[in-house]
């Protein structure tokens, strides 16, 4: 008699390197243990998939979960409680808290804080600084470490490397993939008189076309130079698509689901500051070039940018209003709903959040459902029609700007590492999330 498995996930149409097919899931000691039609097997908990879609657990690439020092608007725990509530499994979390993860210490500290209290998965990611680039290459390989992460245009936090001598010394030191938020600082700087009070329109006429491209220009030159991977974050310009497809030997390319979907300037006139994104929300010509490279495949990962401000914070008028809004909950259901649209397949939304994060970062065990991966799981029913709402929002921003938005695809359940902890709308169990391992 076969020996029995810890789960048993029956008649789910499996999304995966194989394609699309109904079948049976069987896990085993937190791992996927088999795959196919196992009719006979037995398990103490069988889930009865017949009608979802199982894909590989969505991996978020780019989260701000704002603890340490911004706990008010989201920690940790909220965090990942929102990641889950959304189909998400893993994050990798951002350094621009206060104080920022520069050193060992803040890393040490943040794995601490997420131990027992964070429900998903999760990495994090040091902050580049003109300080700390020589202890770099030791603090990119620390446990729980996603890599590097460099701001070339201020934004929230203190975090910023406009200089380029230094970000040649950072290129020369690193050897994992950095991932790099390029705007010009310079040209921010000039153009500060492009903001009009009152006016969170003017946000993407202060926040250029050029000042995006000119810092994806230097840094891939930068990277030619050193023959360093780099990751270049929420692209939000055609000019920049074009340019990063003539440079794919080193450049890799993240959207985000918000500048698939929101569109300046209606996105403004509706939303006003909650609408206010660095680099902005931009215009239709723009949007269609994002689309068009997920098409192309040039796109490689979807990440969220969730970076929740509250209610309060975000009606301050622009432009003293923060940049940022939550994100992580809604990945999947906005995402899902482009799909039943036609604008991408699910397999491409799976190699998106899934094959795309475990190829690029060197992620161990997950982004594939084959045997010995984690049993990392997202289950959608592709037919549920649903109306976000704040209400349902877990980050204690408690907002989205899709509030009110009806969408076609919805997450059911989160399975990570063989443990349910999401069924049906409802947080299943205590915090088990552990710190996402690599391979390189």
């Amino acid at each position: 008699m076969a020996e029995p498995f810890d789960l048993l996930i029956k008649g789910g149409t499996i999304v995966n390197q194989n394609g699309v097919d109904v079948g049976d899931i069987g896990v085993r000691a937190g791992r996927i243990a088999a795959i196919g039609a196992l009719g006979s097997a037995t398990a103490p908990e069988i889930i009865d998939a017949t009608g979802l879609h199982v894909l590989p657990g969505v991996i978020d690439t780019q989260v701000h979960f704002r603890e340490p020092g911004g706990e008010h608007k989201e920690d940790l725990e909220s965090g990942s409680r929102a990641a889950v509530l959304g189909g998400v499994t893993a994050v990798f979390e951002m350094p621009n808290t206060a104080p920022p993860t520069t050193s060992a210490e803040a890393l040490a500290d943040k794995l601490a804080r997420a131990r027992g209290r964070m429900y998903c998965d999760h990495a994090f990611f040091v902050g580049g600084t003109r300080e700390n680039v020589a202890a770099l290459p030791a603090l990119e390989r620390h446990e729980g470490a996603a890599g590097v992460k460099v701001f070339m245009g201020s934004s929230t936090g203190d975090l910023l490397i406009d200089n380029e001598a230094v970000l040649d010394e950072l290129l020369a030191a690193i050897a994992r993939r950095a991932a790099f938020h390029c705007e010009d600082e310079a040209r921010l700087r000039a153009r500060r008189s492009h903001r009009r009070a009152g006016e969170p329109l003017s946000h993407p006429i202060w926040r250029d076309e050029a000042a995006a491209l000119a810092a994806t220009e230097r840094l891939v030159r930068l990277a030619e130079r050193h023959r360093k991977r780099v990751h270049v974050l929420h692209v939000s310009t055609a000019d920049e698509m074009r340019f990063l497809a003539e440079h794919r030997d080193l450049a890799s390319v993240e959207v985000t689901p918000h500048h698939l979907t929101l569109c300046a300037p209606e996105c403004y006139e509706w939303l006003g500051t909650r609408a206010q994104m660095n680099p902005p929300v931009r215009g239709p010509e723009h949007q269609a070039a994002l689309w068009q490279a997920v098409g192309d495949g040039l796109v490689d990962v979807l990440g969220s940018d969730h970076a929740p401000h509250t209610l309060e914070e975000k009606s301050a008028p622009y432009p003293d209003s923060p940049s940022g809004m939550p994100g992580v909950q809604t990945l999947v259901p906005v995402m899902l709903d482009h799909v039943n649209a036609g604008r991408l397949t699910l397999t491409r939304f799976v190699d998106l959040t899934s094959h795309g994060p475990a190829r690029l970062f060197g992620i161990a065990g997950k982004g594939r459902i084959a045997r010995g991966y984690d049993a990392d799981l997202t289950l959608v029913d592709l037919a549920r029609e649903v109306t976000i709402g704040n209400d349902w929002i877990a980050s204690r921003c408690g907002w989205t700007p899709y509030d009110g938005k009806r969408v076609r695809g919805w997450p059911q359940l989160t399975i990570i590492r063989g443990q349910v902890v999401m069924r049906d709308g409802e947080v299943a169990g205590p915090p088990r999330g552990r710190p996402v391992r690599f391979a390189t």
